[in-house]
């Protein structure tokens, strides 16, 4: 696999569509002793933990992996954590995981199967509401992880289980805890130049750990013959970088609970109580205040004796006197003097950086980027010769956070702009997806892009379905999603496949329940199984789906140059074995030179084109009648 302008290619030089799913959902959690965020208990003693297991047991891979390529789903965005590699501590790497990992890569391949390693991370760690870092990145610093969320500083499934509202954790992205730890990541040299961690500034250290544990992930597995490319990381964050006044809240991911202010998240984290709004997250125009509460009012301190805020030894605040008082509101908010695009100065120095210490493991690796989700993108040097893929994150947003789906009526998440009508609904979403590939066009390159994440919660309207067993309205909105994703040629892993998923805890994440899969079986399928041009001999034009038809067709121009078949991968539950197949020029008239040849024991049709330099125009319907 390679990258030329902005397709990805094969080595036979044929074009590929990268379509598969992420795997998986639990594997945020450690396998042993289980990590599930409903157990209360699930934090506890993180030097021990073992993520060999995810995102199955070995025994389990091979039923899965062949579960997966037969519904085409043969590229996949494989998920670790930089937990899971160094939980115990700093340059300490758990090997046995390692070893487990490239025994169930070596089996993704036999299935046929490819990847790319995703660095997964939600709102910094699991201490701070979500996956991804070691405990100890926080504990250098002097943080007592076990007061995070005694301060405000976190709100963790963990500590309110019972009570635990639907989508909360992105609220933990302005807290304290990941707040604090993003800037200080990607910022710290320049916003707490006064912290270092063993003799190095903060922002070298973290960063410098992060990569060498990647880059020895990488070593250990770089004979795997699976890994098509890497990720940098899952959704980075700014932290507090750009805020303008840090008395105000800026740029939340989501309000909903208690959402302090970044100085008075900075207070209360340091063992002030401070009274702060409660906001309902969901309403036609926007978040609202509902209430007012008071976090850490027990006056705990999430620093050890010997550490203070970073923030607080850079002189942005100080409680001379017993108070808390703001000295610098705006000192997140320029860099040298100048306005702060925080993808641009600080995301793609960090991106470049991972990126140059990954390539001396392997050259021939192609790098899959991302901005920040619902956000800025950075801009990428058109000459940078490095493989390069734009890795975005798309949800419907409305669907997301309610847990209730209608094709007739969406927000969209960037601008709150309201489409109705399925129609216009479809649009909106085909549209922004557009504008994603346009940025990329315009400021990135023109590099490929592959939307990495987007999928619907399977627990829509209260868990009905797992009641009924009606996924209607599931295959529906999938459906819808795909759709969009095809219209735009878009490569695609939909989030997610979770092995251990259950109705009773979903992806055992959050209270998340995204999962295609379940209990040994795919879940509406019907809106996600479907055909689509796997390795085309030229250049894409145009392809579609119509389920209800069971209707797909294809258009693309044949290049005679490459004198490989054309593959396209064809479900045989809705294909069927004898399907009908038209093949026509652009003109609407048959081309008797190139040869169909379908194989259904392999759900593939393969296209030989031969000589053939035109349009070709495929039609195949499966329990549908075409006319000639």
């Amino acid at each position: 696999m390679h990258v030329e302008k902005n397709y990805i290619k094969d080595d036979l030089g044929r074009t590929l569509m990268l379509r598969g799913c992420n795997l998986g959902g639990s594997s945020k959690l450690p396998f042993a002793p289980n990590g599930a965020s409903w157990d209360k208990d699930s934090l506890q003693n993180p030097k021990t933990v073992s993520f060999t297991g995810r995102p199955f047991p070995l025994e389990e891979a091979e039923s899965h992996f062949k579960r997966l390529a037969g519904w085409g789903f043969t590229f996949l965005r494989f998920n670790i954590t930089w937990e899971a590699l160094e939980h115990e501590g700093p340059g300490i790497y758990d090997e046995e995981y390692l070893a487990y990992l490239r025994k169930v890569l070596n089996i993704a391949y036999e299935q046929g199967i490819s990847v790319f390693i995703d660095p997964h991370q939600d709102v910094w760690s699991r201490w701070t509401g979500g996956d991804g870092a070691p405990a100890w990145t926080m504990e250098k610093l002097g943080i007592n992880i076990d007061a995070l969320d005694d301060t405000g500083a976190a709100f963790t499934h963990q500590r309110h289980t019972d009570s635990y509202p639907a989508m909360i954790w992105p609220s933990n992205y302005s807290k304290y805890g990941a707040a604090a730890m993003f800037t200080l990541f990607f910022g710290g040299n320049i916003y707490a130049p006064e912290t270092f961690v063993d003799g190095m500034p903060v922002q070298d250290w973290l960063q410098g750990c992060y990569i060498d544990a990647m880059r020895h992930c990488y070593r250990r597995l770089k004979n795997c013959k699976a890994i098509a490319g890497w990720g940098t990381m899952n959704e980075p964050h700014p932290g507090y970088i750009g805020c303008q006044n840090l008395a105000n809240l800026e740029e939340y991911v989501v309000a909903s609970g208690p959402m302090p202010s970044p100085f008075e998240a900075m207070a209360a984290a340091s063992g002030f109580s401070v009274k702060v709004p409660i906001y309902s997250m969901i309403s036609l125009s926007g978040p609202k205040i509902k209430g007012y509460t008071t976090i850490n009012p027990e006056k705990h301190t999430i620093f050890r004796d010997g550490y203070e805020c970073p923030f607080k030894k850079a002189g942005v605040w100080t409680d001379e006197g017993g108070v808390p008082k703001l000295l610098k509101p705006d000192h997140f908010s320029k860099l040298n003097g100048k306005p702060i695009r925080f993808v641009d100065d600080f995301l793609n120095p960090f991106m470049r950086r991972f990126i140059d210490r990954m390539k001396a493991a392997d050259e021939k690796c192609v790098f899959f980027i991302e901005g920040v989700p619902n956000d800025d993108n950075p801009r990428w040097d058109a000459e940078d010769k490095t493989p390069v893929v734009n890795a975005f994150h798309w949800y419907d947003g409305v669907t997301l956070y309610t847990k209730f789906f209608t094709p007739h009526f969406s927000i969209q998440s960037d601008t709150a702009k309201i489409s109705l009508g399925k129609k216009h609904v479809l649009k909106s979403f085909s549209g922004q997806l557009k504008s994603m590939i346009d940025w990329t066009k315009n400021n990135m390159g023109n590099m490929p892009c592959l939307l990495g994440e987007f999928g619907l919660p399977f627990d829509l309207n209260k868990k009905k379905a797992f009641k009924t067993g009606d996924y209607r309205k599931h295959e529906e909105a999938l459906s819808m999603y795909y759709d969009a994703v095809d219209e735009n040629l878009l490569h695609s892993t939909i989030w997610n496949y979770t092995a251990d998923n259950s109705h009773e805890h979903g992806d055992h994440w959050n209270d998340e329940d995204l999962s295609i899969y379940h209990n040994g079986e795919g879940r509406a399928k019907a809106g996600w199984l479907r055909p689509y041009p796997m390795a085309t001999a030229g250049t894409p034009i145009q392809f579609s789906w119509n389920r209800k038809k069971r209707i797909f067709t294809y258009q693309f121009q044949a290049d005679p140059a490459i004198p490989h078949e054309t593959e396209i991968y064809m479900p045989a539950e809705y294909i069927g074995v004898s399907p009908q197949i038209m093949i026509k020029d652009s003109e609407g008239k048959s081309i008797d030179s190139v040869q169909a040849d379908y194989q259904a024991e392999k759900q593939r049709l393969f296209l030989h084109c031969g000589e053939y330099s035109g349009t070709v125009v495929l039609t195949v319907a499966g329990n549908s009648r075409i006319s000639a």
